[in-house]
């Protein structure tokens, strides 16, 4: 099982929630150049200024965004815990349906292990990423500043974490609550420790991050030195702790008039009209898949069963199956709305296909029988914050 261990963290002035909205930033894998644009002229000490080193700077961006973090160092701008912790990060929102929800999990160092070693499950297949981005930003910096985001099949986690913590700040982003405690009390911190390292951890989101964590460890170890984790938040494997949304696909490389007839084969296809977020209804009440058109119109795409028998009841896997003797290449895209305008611009993308979110059940299926999901399976919400928290990784 993984080890999971406190550790010193840099940390912003939590005083002022104004101060910690002005710093922070969503994860630099969904930021557009306008929006990194955005939240670098929000704030001079915005943590965009380390974690997306800007194409322009050069091959010396990586060192740019070192000396950046170094300098808020020695200026007090982040400040270094006196003694090693955990992070509790609660977020509460109202979910699709209205409901008022809450999550909870912990931050923390969590071992890198081999792949295949076990301990650290993938819960996807993923796909190749050439760019060592995270990588030379790891090896320049020498800090995690975003975490590999898992998920504990310890039961009871989720209550551990119930009681408060020191209060490290509140902020509010897009109707999300994101609140911060550190957890110092040795009794507590051992409890956590035992708890998440009990039990297999699945990687959620982040799985390239963990896979770069590796390279790093392997090259600190021929370089004599230990960094043999890596800065995770952990929460539950359980429905009430986790909010998914699909990831969709586009299709290019191939007709529309091909891809559709290829469809035909497995699907019953019906048409839909115009393709708004309302499809999702449908979509969940018909048990379909959407078929979107150039002209932002769209065919639900009902599974026949016979077609599918030994498949995963996985939208993504369905059509891999469907697809599977035709040429095309796929990307993958979140948003009911980016999809129709990405498939509307009529450049190198034919069509897009909605797919329905993957349930939670089928995620502890997928951990408990070692499966992978097809690549780009889930799109979990809300989605962490980057700045509350960073980890040095030489901090003793």
């Amino acid at each position: 099982m993984p080890r999971f261990e406190p550790f010193r963290a840099l940390r912003y002035d939590h005083s002022s929630p104004s101060d910690l909205r002005a710093v922070m930033a969503p994860p630099y894998d969904v930021l557009s150049e306008a929006d990194r644009a955005e939240l670098a002229a929000r704030h001079r000490h915005n943590i965009v200024h380390v974690d997306v080193p800007v194409e322009s700077d050069g091959p010396g961006r990586y060192d740019a965004a070192a000396r950046t973090l170094r300098d808020w160092i020695d200026r007090g701008v982040v400040h270094l815990d006196p003694s090693p912790s955990f992070t509790i990060y609660r977020m509460d929102f109202n979910d699709e349906a209205g409901n008022r929800r809450r999550t909870s999990g912990v931050i923390g160092a969590l071992e890198v292990v081999d792949e295949g070693a076990g301990g650290v499950l993938p819960h996807e297949r993923t796909t190749p990423k050439a760019k060592t981005d995270r990588l030379d930003l790891t090896r320049a910096t020498r800090a995690n500043l975003s975490p590999v985001w898992g998920l504990s099949l310890t039961p009871g986690l989720t209550a551990l974490l119930d009681a408060p913590g020191e209060p490290m700040g509140s902020v509010e982003f897009d109707g999300v609550v994101h609140t911060f405690e550190r957890v110092s009390e040795p009794e507590r911190v051992a409890a956590i420790a035992q708890a998440v390292g009990s039990h297999d951890v699945v990687i959620a989101d982040g799985h390239h991050r963990y896979a770069i964590s590796r390279t790093f460890r392997d090259e600190e170890r021929l370089a004599g030195r230990t960094v043999d984790t890596t800065m995770t938040y952990v929460g539950e494997l359980i429905a009430e702790q986790l909010s998914v949304d699909a990831i969709h696909r586009l299709y290019s490389a191939i007709t529309f008039a091909d891809l559709r007839a290829a469809l035909a084969r497995s699907f019953d296809i019906e048409p839909l009209g115009s393709v708004t977020p309302a499809a999702t209804a449908t979509m969940r009440d018909r048990g379909a898949l959407v078929l979107v058109a150039p002209d932002r119109t769209g065919e639900l795409l009902v599974p026949r069963p016979a077609a599918f028998e030994g498949v995963r009841d996985l939208d993504g896997a369905r059509l891999e199956h469907a697809l599977a003797d035709v040429s095309h290449d796929v990307a993958y895209q979140h948003g009911v709305g980016n999809v129709t305008d990405i498939v509307a611009a009529r450049g190198a993308v034919t069509a897009g296909v909605l797919i329905r979110p993957v349930s939670v059940a089928e995620i502890r299926r997928t951990a408990d029988e070692g499966l992978l999901m097809p690549p780009k399976s889930t799109f979990f919400t809300p989605k962490l914050r980057t700045g509350p928290v960073i980890r040095p990784v030489d901090a003793t």
